[in-house]
């Protein structure tokens, strides 16, 4: 299985980068991993709603080159739907049986992700109703991946 997340913005900060970097490690044991980054847009302070719709459009039309049509699309969204780890396990081994080798996982900017990057999604995950920053987001994700697969493989993992 490959699996590609493609994000808006760049990680800063070390610790991040070393969560990231261990959880690629431990997967790549279980699958092709690969992380797209593009770039973010500054937020001026107050922005208005239309310059918010104008943001995420600039950031969505980064993600939009990267998508695969033949990939399954996940978007991490609040409004999304929720699942334990275990049924986020079996919910990635049944996309496996059913054909699927590759998953692509959306994260969006500060602002959420572009409506066509929504839209176009075959499904939208939400971890929580709380808001999280996206850098930590991707850590959170990969920690998921990673419990998915060695629970789908039958090995030990904390609970």
């Amino acid at each position: 299985m490959k699996i590609t997340i493609l994000c808006v913005g760049k990680i800063k900060e070390k610790y991040f980068s070393d969560a990231i970097a261990e959880y690629a490690k431990r997967l790549s044991r279980y699958c092709k991993l690969e992380i797209v980054e593009v770039a973010d847009e500054k937020t001026p302070d107050h922005a208005s709603q239309t310059e918010i719709d104008q943001i995420k459009a600039k950031e969505g039309d980064r993600l939009l080159k990267y998508v695969k049509d033949d990939a399954f699309k996940i978007v991490l969204a609040i409004q999304g739907s929720r699942m334990t780890s275990e049924k986020f396990s079996a919910y990635i081994e049944q996309l496996g049986v059913r054909g699927v080798s590759h998953i692509m996982f959306f994260i969006g900017g500060s602002l959420g992700l572009d409506e066509r990057i929504l839209k176009m999604a075959d499904y939208s995950l939400s971890f929580s109703d709380m808001t999280f920053p996206h850098q930590l987001m991707r850590v959170i994700l990969l920690e998921q991946i990673y419990r998915g697969y060695r629970i789908s493989f039958g090995e030990p993992y904390h609970k």
